[in-house]
């Protein structure tokens, strides 16, 4: 103490006698003092500020998270087809309905004459449709039609065949007088023919084209008279009867071909086209009667219903809303950076804005093959299919989807809060014997919250630093940072 107060009393006695310098001194020892005081208390406020966490080993599940709507398994929108008057309504919301079942009808008084008239085309179509099915008399028809065509067809060709088979051959006077009357007559005939046309173009009243035409019907009948009694001496029917039998013969044959394919058609019973015929002509007048009623298209429940007794409609008027909740669906879009990473069957965690603090799940069970396009945004649709939704999940309802599409046991994990990007590396800074010190890794799989590490200088128990200071972050390749 006593060296002390020498010290501090020579130190006055040389500031008093050198003024200036001594003032230079103190302000340097000031600024000293100031500076260390400060870097020992910034220091200590960095320790206290800094936020650390221990590397651990753990799962890590690996997650996208996507917005879309509910939608029920099916859903339609039914309309009135026609006008009139609604008579009866049969449903309300909530109801369980069934494929086919009559929801609404209107009043026969306010229908059209049309669809009136459809209930007795209905009634008409649906007797012809059970008579082709039950009658077996086309059938018979068709097989004595067959019966009929062979006996024709067998009577005209015998008939040909008795005429060509004639007795051609006869050397008889009376044969070759015959055959010469014939040639003499087809002479005179063509010569007849031949003076004719020579005339035929001057006016009907020339004397010379009348005695032509004379000639010609003349000659015509003479050779008409030689043939038919050449044909006579000869026994055989004339060139007239015989193209006559040839063509019934076409017609016997073609009618028995006819009578072959209807018999062919009908054998087995109705014709399958015959049939469906019928049932198009039913399936058209039961179309026509049920646009006076609003049926239920699917089994579901109804989850709107419009109109009332007595409502006045028109088409196009919105009757019902039919909603199949057996399964309930959202529909969310997917970034194309994530969607090769999503599987049929992943589960999916789901949760509703509407239902605060309930967690639902699901599944996913579709993936779509192509990508929407909006304003530049490739998007793929994933249908997601919830596995316990209850009376508090509705379709519209907004839901917020978390897919798991990774689940990694017993990885090294770090917070994602704790790392860093620099110059398209990623870095976490540790604590190392009183040093923070920057250290590279390389990430794999990630959550919202922690990630994996696949590679770098980072063990399970390390320190690292959460909050590390920017003036740390941007110092590059400094070394380390001194805590005390």
């Amino acid at each position: 103490m006593k060296k002390i107060k020498e010290f501090f009393k020579n130190l006055w006695g040389g500031i008093v006698r050198h003024k200036t310098i001594a003032i230079i001194v103190v302000i340097a020892i000031a600024l000293v003092v100031y500076f260390v005081v400060r870097n020992i208390t910034s220091q200590a406020e960095a320790a206290g500020a800094l936020q650390t966490a221990a590397v651990e080993r753990g799962t890590l599940t690996a997650s996208i998270g996507a917005t879309g709507n509910v939608r029920a398994n099916q859903t339609a929108i039914l309309t009135w087809q026609t006008s009139g008057t609604v008579e009866t309504v049969n449903v309300e919301i909530g109801d369980e309905v069934q494929a086919g079942d009559v929801l609404a009808s209107l009043s026969q008084a306010s229908l059209s004459q049309n669809l009136i008239l459809a209930q007795a085309d209905l009634v008409t179509a649906e007797r012809n449709l059970e008579t082709l099915l039950a009658s077996d008399t086309p059938r018979a028809q068709a097989q004595l039609a067959l019966v009929n065509a062979q006996q024709n067809y067998d009577s005209v060709k015998y008939t040909l065949d008795s005429f060509l088979a004639s007795n051609r051959g006869a050397s008889s006077e009376a044969i070759q007088n015959a055959r010469a009357q014939y040639t003499l007559a087809q002479n005179s005939l063509e010569q007849a023919q031949n003076f004719y046309n020579y005339v035929k173009d001057r006016p009907d009243d020339d004397p010379e084209k009348a005695q032509a035409y004379t000639a010609l019907y003349n000659a015509q009948q003479s050779a008409d008279r030689a043939q038919n009694t050449l044909n006579y001496f000869l026994l055989v029917p004339s060139g007239r009867d015989i193209d006559e039998a040839r063509a019934n013969l076409a017609l016997a044959e073609a009618q028995l071909e006819d009578a072959q394919r209807e018999w062919e058609r009908l054998m087995d019973g109705p014709d399958p086209d015959d049939i469906l015929a019928a049932q198009a002509r039913v399936d058209a007048a039961r179309a026509s009667v049920d646009m006076a009623q609003i049926s239920a298209p699917f089994d579901g429940t109804i989850t709107d219903a419009a109109p009332i007794p007595g409502d006045q409609v028109a088409p196009g008027t919105t009757g019902f809303r039919v909603d199949d909740l057996s399964r309930l669906l959202v529909e969310v879009q997917v970034s194309e950076v994530d969607i090769n990473t999503i599987q049929l069957g992943q589960p999916v965690i789901i949760t509703f804005d509407a239902v605060l603090g309930q967690e639902y799940h699901g599944q996913v069970v579709e993936v779509a093959q192509a990508a929407s396009v909006v304003s530049g945004v490739v998007n793929f649709n994933v249908t997601v299919e919830l596995t316990d939704a209850d009376e508090q999940v509705k379709p519209g309802m907004t839901a917020a989807v978390t897919i798991t599409v990774q689940q990694l046991e017993n990885v090294l994990l770090v917070p994602n809060r704790a790392v860093r990007l620099l110059e398209g590396k990623r870095y976490v800074f540790v604590l190392r014997g009183g040093l923070m010190e920057r250290v590279e890794i390389t990430l794999g799989a990630s959550s919202d919250t922690v990630s994996e590490v696949i590679a770098g200088d980072l063990a399970e128990g390390a320190i690292i630093i959460l909050n590390p200071p920017a003036e740390l972050v941007q110092a590059g390749d400094r070394p380390g940072f001194f805590m005390p």
